[in-house]
């Protein structure tokens, strides 16, 4: 049967990212940003000498149309995206931005466009994972591994991407010379930081590299249902906050004071106040702080009764 022509349009959800060279990004920002207007579509793009990185939502037409748009420019013609049905919006904007890394690693002279690890399959990766002559890498923050990971894999116990190199220095060459693995098998939500991690690697001089193709939402994705390695919620960078097993929104919700993501016990902390403090920011504001956020989740709260948005941030998918 015909849909009817009255249907609205369902919302897409498009996590992508390619390492390319690119050139006249600020031309390239003003189509984007004029098609995301026109075909209402909400989400962040990052554009690079080095490529693109980005998770938008909106209308199923307009996410594929800003693909296409995409695809036409040279080096990003095998661009892919991680697709997903949503029922609310998840960002509350759009924005294009002009950056110097598409992921920031901190390290310029990291090309990913000359060389990176063995892409790992998702029907593959369970397999290399168990093999004990890998050791597992997680290239995420510190609270995107508490919410969720591989069995198994190193928690590098970084803030942000910037400290991997350090760690990598102080505390993995140190354990690759002690353990002797055959292999070093990395993993992120999306790809793109392990893919730049794995580039880093190599110019260090470390050997069997290797990453999990299309991250752990494609991991998910293909595996759902078969038996799964990956343990707890995926944290992703937009209003859904996590996403489980089965690629459903998750059971956390962010603490809007400190940005990390809290579970249900979490949230029953007696620290814990909405936009406020949580148990784990409770100690790092002055009442001053604290006060002011208060004032924010008011406004926030008089917003959303009023059906505007606010102005929380966020960050295309890693």
């Amino acid at each position: 049967m015909a849909s009817s022509p009255c249907r609205p349009d369902p919302l897409q959800v498009a996590a992508f990212y390619r390492f390319a060279p690119m050139n006249d990004l600020p031309a390239l920002r003003r189509q984007l940003l004029a098609l995301g207007e026109r075909e209402g579509l909400l989400g962040t793009v990052l554009l690079a000498a080095e490529g693109v990185n980005g998770t938008i939502s909106g209308p199923q037409s307009g996410v594929q149309r800003l693909l296409r748009q995409l695809r036409r420019q040279p080096g990003l013609e095998a661009l892919e995206a991680k697709l997903h049905r949503a029922e609310l919006p998840v960002f509350r904007r759009f924005k294009v931005r002009l950056k110097k890394e598409i992921v920031s690693l901190g390290r310029p002279e990291v090309a990913p466009l000359a060389q990176v690890g063995t892409y790992v399959k998702a029907t593959d990766w369970d397999a290399m994972i168990s093999d004990p002559d890998t050791l597992v890498i997680d290239t995420r923050n510190d609270y995107e591994v508490a919410v969720g990971s591989f069995q198994g894999a190193i928690d590098p116990g970084t803030q942000h991407f910037r400290q991997f190199p350090v760690w990598v220095e102080q505390v993995l060459r140190p354990l690759v010379v002690e353990r002797k693995p055959r292999r070093l098998a990395l993993f992120c939500t999306g790809g793109i930081r392990c893919e730049k991690a794995t580039s880093y690697l190599m110019q260090q001089g470390f050997e069997g590299v290797h990453h999990l193709e299309g991250g752990i939402l494609r991991y998910l994705e293909e595996r759902r249902d078969q038996g799964q390695l990956w343990q707890g919620e995926c944290f992703v960078f937009d209003q859904r906050v996590t996403l489980d097993a089965d690629l459903n929104p998750g059971s956390h919700r962010l603490c809007h004071a400190c940005g990390r993501p809290l579970g249900p016990a979490d949230r029953e902390h007696p620290a814990y106040r909405e936009g406020v403090s949580c148990p784990y920011c409770l100690e790092r504001y002055s009442d001053g702080d604290r006060a002011r956020f208060a004032e924010r989740q008011r406004q926030m709260d008089l917003a959303h009764r009023r059906g505007q948005v606010d102005g929380e941030a966020e960050r295309p998918q890693r």
